[in-house]
């Protein structure tokens, strides 16, 4: 948190807070103390700029009551994590049906669902995982069942999944990360395997992210910023068995500004989808404290240190091409990106 919060905190008002620690952040009571450690490592000059809004990870065993007690605390949402299907996830959902008292709770009372969305059957391949998951789980079994529930499909990389919350309705949205707009599973894997480039979902065909793309710079209020920036140290990600999870934080809104500036959009749309159309959908309210991104090319450094290790970001010795100035406008609470 020491090396992670303040980097967030330098380009965000808001963060959705994942629950996938080790052991799963589960009730409510957890997660409070969960933003209070937050909360200690932000900045002074973040101080008033800042809120992480947090999250519970959802189990077969979740009681409503649990769900109630989140959404009279102030939690965003509820994650879930297929079991088994991503980093930290063994005490995921096992099969959707076992938690539908804790999603219609979540329905009754408007509390999100978030959702990973791959199934995780041995004989489906990876590449195949969110396509089948939408049509065998989510459209089925969770919107169809809930219509009233808003759910947010997480870090989504298909034009199957761009087509299905196109199609669904307002209250189904996605989040789109900045490594699935800028690479595909080429960069992952031609030329040797890429460690740092690994993440689940796994990056997909070019196809896929022309589609993620045109649904980000479109302006629709279905899709928004979600960086799923996750700092795993190095260790665990240059091994046999590397854990999936690209860090992204310490320069998200610059890598997401390169594509909207290669798509002609970044006057246009960026600023919906990075500050308006994920608060709109939360229900929280517009502000107006801004961020100001310079056209300057700069170099991450090779790793960032935490206690005990360090973490690689995306782009490291490499050029990223904009540049967010250190400074915030203190007068709200969430920036707005501009050029």
């Amino acid at each position: 948190l020491a090396a992670t919060v303040p980097q967030a905190a330098r380009s965000f008002g808001r963060v959705i807070v994942m629950p996938n620690l080790r052991p799963p952040v589960t009730t409510t009571a957890q997660a409070l103390e969960y933003k209070k450690r937050i909360l200690e490592h932000v900045p002074a000059k973040y101080s008033k700029t800042f809120e992480p809004l947090m999250t519970l990870y959802l189990t077969d065993a979740t009681p409503p009551d649990e769900i109630r007690a989140a959404k009279a605390a102030g939690i965003a949402g509820v994650k879930l994590y297929p079991a088994g299907a991503t980093t930290n996830s063994a005490s995921g959902v096992t099969a959707v049906e076992r938690a539908y008292d804790a999603i219609a709770a979540m329905e009754a009372v408007g509390l999100p669902l978030l959702i990973h969305g791959e199934v995780t059957d041995a004989d489906v391949d990876v590449f195949d995982r969110e396509k089948e998951f939408i049509e065998k789980i989510l459209g089925p079994k969770i919107v169809a069942k809930f219509p009233k529930l808003r759910v947010i499909l997480e870090h989504c990389t298909t034009s199957d999944a761009v087509e299905f919350v196109r199609s669904a309705g307002p209250n189904v949205a996605a989040t789109i990360t900045a490594h699935h707009l800028l690479y595909t599973r080429n960069d992952l894997l031609v030329g040797g395997i890429k460690p740092h480039l690994y993440c689940l979902p796994v990056l997909k065909a070019e196809s896929h992210r022309r589609a993620l793309v045109e649904a980000a710079t479109s302006g629709s209020p279905k899709f928004f910023l979600g960086t799923d920036s996750a700092p795993h140290d190095v260790a665990s990600k240059e091994c046999a068995c590397g854990c999936a999870g690209v860090f992204t934080a310490h320069a998200a809104l610059e890598l997401y500004a390169e594509t909207f500036d290669a798509a002609g959009k970044l006057d246009d749309t960026f600023e919906a989808f990075a500050s308006l159309n994920g608060a709109a959908f939360y229900g929280y309210p517009a502000t107006t404290a801004t961020v100001t991104l310079d056209r300057v090319t700069w170099q991450p450094p090779a790793t960032y240190a935490f206690p005990g290790g360090a973490f690689v970001p995306l782009r490291a010795g490499q050029d990223v091409r904009f540049k967010l100035r250190d400074e915030m406008n203190q007068d709200a609470t969430v920036g707005r990106g501009t050029s």
